[in-house]
């Protein structure tokens, strides 16, 4: 399985269904705002689109195993990677297939892609710079980090960065790029405008995914195979804390008042994890763990902070979460083994 060598799911982070749509942690003021998420379904070969209040759920099946969807930051575009072999003998998807980065019109996903890119193999997660100018996809068969010009539709060209690459950040000021190396247990750190890799920092044994907080003071890394989020100072490239989390962390994401970090356990597919981590950022501890579903996988954070919605690979649900009541409000079934999870903020 994908999962013993690599991370089975993944992702992250951000993806919309009008035009009008605004990413996650923006604030608008003089209009209602409802949120609307998506899920990479990757044993599924799909992507679900979520109404998180009413339950409601389109689930559309595309032409590969999705592991990771992201919206660009113009609400109009959403990425999507995976690989496009075909299932195995057991349904399980094959994830060693060569890779490809679909490009949706975020309004309509259930037209399909308007665009198809080839990419390295193995692809992970997939980030987009603020003008959309540019994707950047883990490629971890070829342990490098692809970039796609998106003016031209090709890729303009790839970064050797540490062994099979997964998830990756883009910082908060848009000139870094952290690069969480499963293989290898470091973050590349990787300059988003030069293109280069400018540093390879050691975390620890399994780094899956990382997150900054909102002032980019911090990079969080979850640490797979020692259950445990590595705690990077940004300013001096070093890790400055260690802390225990629940079993096979996978995806964390910050709110958006960066107080707290929020850490997806995953476990493993035989002893599965279901829950999620609470990191108070000031002390740098776990203050809460809060029960979601089986193979709890992806996290995002509403843009007010209200709610936290978790992908729940193995029991093939997301949850909502009220994070001020640390309780579970809603469990929605979405497609098979759903990974990748993203929000959208739609202007009604």
């Amino acid at each position: 399985m994908f999962l013993k060598t690599y991370v089975k799911r993944v992702v992250l982070v951000a993806a919309s269904a009008t035009a009008a749509l605004l990413v996650a942690g923006c604030e608008n003021q003089d209009r209602n705002t409802r949120q609307v998420l998506f899920t990479a379904d990757e044993q599924g070969r799909s992507i679900s689109v979520i109404n998180p209040e009413t339950g409601q759920v389109e689930t559309t099946r595309i032409a590969v195993s999705p592991h990771n969807v992201q919206v660009s930051s113009d609400g109009r575009s959403l990425f999507a990677v995976g690989a496009s072999a075909p299932q195995g003998p057991d349904g399980e998807a094959e994830m060693d297939g060569p890779g490809r980065l679909l490009i949706f019109d975020a309004s309509a996903v259930s037209k399909g892609p308007s665009t198809t890119i080839p990419v390295g193999r193995m692809p992970a997660h997939v980030v987009v710079d603020a003008r959309s100018e540019r994707a950047f996809v883990t490629s971890a068969g070829d342990n490098m980090l692809t970039v796609v010009d998106l003016k031209s539709g090709s890729v303009d060209r790839n970064i050797t960065v540490g062994r099979s690459p997964h998830g990756l950040r883009m910082s908060p000021d848009g000139r870094t790029l952290y690069v969480a190396n499963t293989g290898d247990g470091t973050v590349s750190v990787v300059d988003a405008v030069d293109l280069d890799e400018v540093e390879r920092i050691p975390v620890g044994r399994g780094p899956v995914q990382v997150a900054f907080t909102p002032d980019g003071r911090f990079g969080y890394v979850t640490l797979r195979d020692e259950n445990g989020t590595a705690v990077i100072d940004t300013a001096s490239r070093r890790v400055v804390a260690r802390i225990p989390v629940g079993p096979g962390p996978i995806q964390v994401f910050a709110s958006p008042d960066g107080r707290e970090v929020y850490v997806a356990n995953q476990g493993t597919e035989a002893r599965p994890g279901n829950t999620v981590s609470v990191i108070d950022t000031a002390r740098q501890t776990v203050v809460a763990t809060i029960v979601a579903g089986a193979g709890a996988h992806g996290v995002v954070v509403g843009g007010n902070g209200d709610r936290v919605y978790i992908a729940n690979s193995f029991a093939d649900t997301v949850s909502v979460l009220d994070p001020r009541t640390r309780r579970l409000v809603r469990t929605i079934p979405v497609g098979r083994g759903p990974g990748g999870i993203s929000l959208a903020e739609v202007n009604d």
